[in-house]
């Protein structure tokens, strides 16, 4: 049977009232957690971007859940500071922490400073900042010349149990190439035909763990209610690669003018029926998607985690 998790949205929700919801999403029913981890939200509309590893040894005193987090290490974050993170967190909270590694968005790296690589560059960035956090985890003296440097790092508080190490994909070439790594696979709902091939993708490449997915949606008491919400939040957010890649805030806020409700529907479930809701997690759970996080796209979160703990937990 799946397990239905709460996505805390940084961008979006401040981090008070975020820890406020995964506590309330605890009470309701849910039985898990992830975030987001952001430097800037999408568009000016969402209008927040709290720091993530903060949040997340707050959230994991708060609750006894599980939580995952979205993050990129290799330029915002050098990797031996994600590993030493990941490893304080859980060492604290044993068992209670994975990562989802991604090869990030210009909107949040760029800041360093440094030149935004293209996408095979990023993902060998990424390949090799796997390979040194792995072997931080493990306890050895790393030194990596690379895409990535690393000079003479020991991570001197480890856990027991490292946390695992999701890949974060959207499309089926990358959920192959995160079968050679990863300790189980992250991606997005998307029409059931492409969750399906991407994984048959992961598994047939030998992918190992968990199979988990964010699935964004809007609920609200009437459908034009639950329409509204998605637009005015999320519609920055329904172009495909590589322009989701690319781009920065102010850009997206232009480019996002001329979204119209309807082409969000393709992003975001929208649907005030909570039996609609249901019938869809159940789909995705059918796939095979053990760990189903939801993302409710509009910043009040109270009214969904009641409503989703009340009448829809109970049907799946």
């Amino acid at each position: 049977m799946a397990v239905y998790g709460l996505h805390a949205s940084h961008e979006q929700v401040h981090p008070a009232r975020l820890l406020d919801a995964v506590r309330r999403a605890e009470a309701a029913g849910f039985g898990a957690a992830m975030c987001s981890d952001h430097f800037a939200p999408w568009t000016s509309a969402q209008g927040e971007s709290g720091f993530a590893w903060s949040w997340l040894g707050a959230a994991l005193q708060a609750t006894s859940l599980g939580f995952g987090v979205v993050t990129a290490p290799g330029q915002r974050y050098h990797p031996a500071i994600t590993a030493q993170a990941m490893a304080t967190l859980s060492a604290m909270y044993p068992g209670r922490l994975w990562a989802a590694l991604g090869t990030g968005e210009a909107s949040n790296e760029h800041i360093t400073g440094e030149v935004w690589p293209r996408k095979d560059v990023r993902s060998a960035r990424l390949r090799e900042s796997v390979d040194v956090i792995r072997a931080l985890f493990a306890g050895e003296e790393v030194s990596h010349d690379g895409l990535v440097t690393v000079d003479r790092a020991r991570l001197w508080t480890l856990p027991e149990t490292p946390p695992k190490l999701y890949g974060a994909a959207v499309s089926v070439e990358t959920a192959r190439w995160c079968a050679e790594w990863a300790d189980g696979l992250i991606t997005v709902n998307a029409p059931v035909e492409h969750l399906r091939s991407m994984v048959d993708a992961y598994r047939d490449a030998g992918g190992r763990g968990q199979l988990a997915l964010q699935v964004h949606l809007s609920w609200a008491p009437s459908e034009d209610e639950a329409l509204a919400v998605a637009h005015e939040q999320w519609r920055g957010n329904v172009f495909p690669p590589p322009v989701c890649w690319d781009l920065l805030p102010a850009h997206f806020d232009e480019i996002a003018k001329f979204v119209t409700p309807d082409q969000v529907r393709a992003s975001v479930n929208v649907s005030a029926d909570l039996g609609q809701h249901a019938a869809w997690l159940g789909e995705y759970a059918d796939l095979g998607f053990e760990l189903i996080q939801l993302h409710h796209v509009g910043t009040q979160q109270d009214a969904f985690i009641d409503a989703f703990g009340a009448k829809v937990l109970g049907q799946l």
